[in-house]
């Protein structure tokens, strides 16, 4: 039977949870399947090659021709150098007039052509490292490559993010959805944590929090005119993730001033204390990708109203956020999904749903709203 789907955020108080943890490029896997560890646990490590500096050496010492180099170098391919180091010379004149030429970065002499008279200097690899990011269960290895990992608890996605993954204990650092978070709000001992927001966070609360060495915000929303004094450029429109802001934001509803959803404090709020593994890499476009919060938990949570909106579509009672004017960043729960077609201001008939915002039954176009995930 066909019917409406629209994927949207989910707000999950118990899930299972997958995370895959691959590295870039092959390398050694250093867990084992069905290893239980902790999220701060190296599950994979390669290293990346490192920058490669190709240099006439030949020209550098003015020999007459490339063959000449070889005889001229002090060191052989493969062997370690020092920048600054001598690692050719010319013979000169009667044993007088010699040229040099020195190490231009320390690493190793990976070719030396006495064809080009190029010697190639390679910077020293660049070791990379994978976490768990998540406490669980190592569910597959991938071999030279990394693992799956499992989990079971909060799932929360947020509709934005800066900052790459970060782990920190929540610290409800509002009283209510509706709190805007200032700098006066912010103390010493929300350091090294994630901290919940209510509907907002100011530019100089989040200047303290980077002071202080908080690891992680939550917000509802933040000013979009304020990311440029951030992040010192206009947010683009490709994936986010790898600004250097020294924190992570994750904000759950949006740009200018909504309260957080209800059902998303109350779930931060319950955990407070418990450790989040936290993530603000957003893509909005092709491959969608939306930040999130996860704290692993194992606690009996008797949630019925989870299910699967990819196999039971939208149904009457099911909670949505509008993302289109004039009701942008609204909540509302449906009341009614009439199959007729409706015709719309641009003139186009488009399948709609009646939905309660604000304690007001409104028409709205399905394709401008999306599910909030249960």
């Amino acid at each position: 039977m066909a019917h409406a789907y629209t994927p949207g955020l989910k707000v999950a108080a118990k899930t299972e949870i997958e995370k895959t943890r691959k590295l870039p490029l092959l390398g050694d896997v250093l867990v084992k399947k069905d290893d239980m560890i902790d999220a701060r646990t190296i599950v994979a490590k390669t290293e990346l090659p490192g920058k490669v500096y190709p240099i006439n050496v030949a020209g550098q010492l003015a020999l007459g021709k490339a063959s000449e180099l070889p005889e001229a170098m002090l060191k052989k391919e493969g062997d370690q150098v020092t920048k600054g180091e001598l690692v050719a010379q010319s013979k000169g004149f009667f044993g007088f007039f010699k040229s040099e030429y020195k190490a231009p970065i320390t690493g190793t002499v990976s070719q030396i052509s006495g064809i080009t008279g190029q010697v190639i200097f390679n910077a020293p690899a660049i070791p990379v490292e994978i976490d768990a990011y998540v406490d669980g269960k190592v569910l597959e290895e991938i071999p030279k490559e990394g693992v799956i990992m499992g989990t079971t608890g909060v799932h929360i996605q947020g509709i934005i993010g800066l900052g790459g993954e970060t782990q920190g204990e929540i610290m409800m650092a509002s009283s209510s959805p509706e709190t805007i978070l200032n700098e006066t709000m912010i103390t010493e001992a929300m350091k090294g944590k994630v901290i919940v927001a209510g509907s907002k966070v100011t530019p100089e609360a989040l200047k303290k929090s980077k002071e202080i060495g908080v690891k992680g915000i939550i917000s509802g929303c933040f000013e979009y005119q304020d990311i440029k004094d951030i992040l010192g450029r206009d947010l683009g429109v490709a994936i986010t993730g790898h600004e250097d802001i020294g924190f992570t934001l994750i904000l759950t509803e949006g740009f200018g001033t909504i309260p957080m959803a209800q059902r998303t404090f109350d779930l931060l709020k319950k955990y407070e204390g418990y450790k989040a593994s936290i993530n603000g890499a957003t893509q909005i476009r092709a491959g969608v990708m939306r930040p999130e919060i996860i704290i692993t938990h194992n606690e009996n949570i008797d949630d019925n109203t989870s299910k699967d909106y990819a196999q039971t579509g939208i149904e009457t009672g099911d909670q949505i956020r509008i993302i289109r004017a004039p009701y942008f960043g609204k909540l509302g729960t449906v009341v009614s999904l009439p199959v007729e077609l409706h015709k719309v201001e641009s003139g186009t008939w488009v399948r709609v749903m009646i939905a309660n915002v604000d304690g007001k039954d409104v028409l709205i176009p399905r394709a401008n709203i999306e599910m909030i995930e249960k």
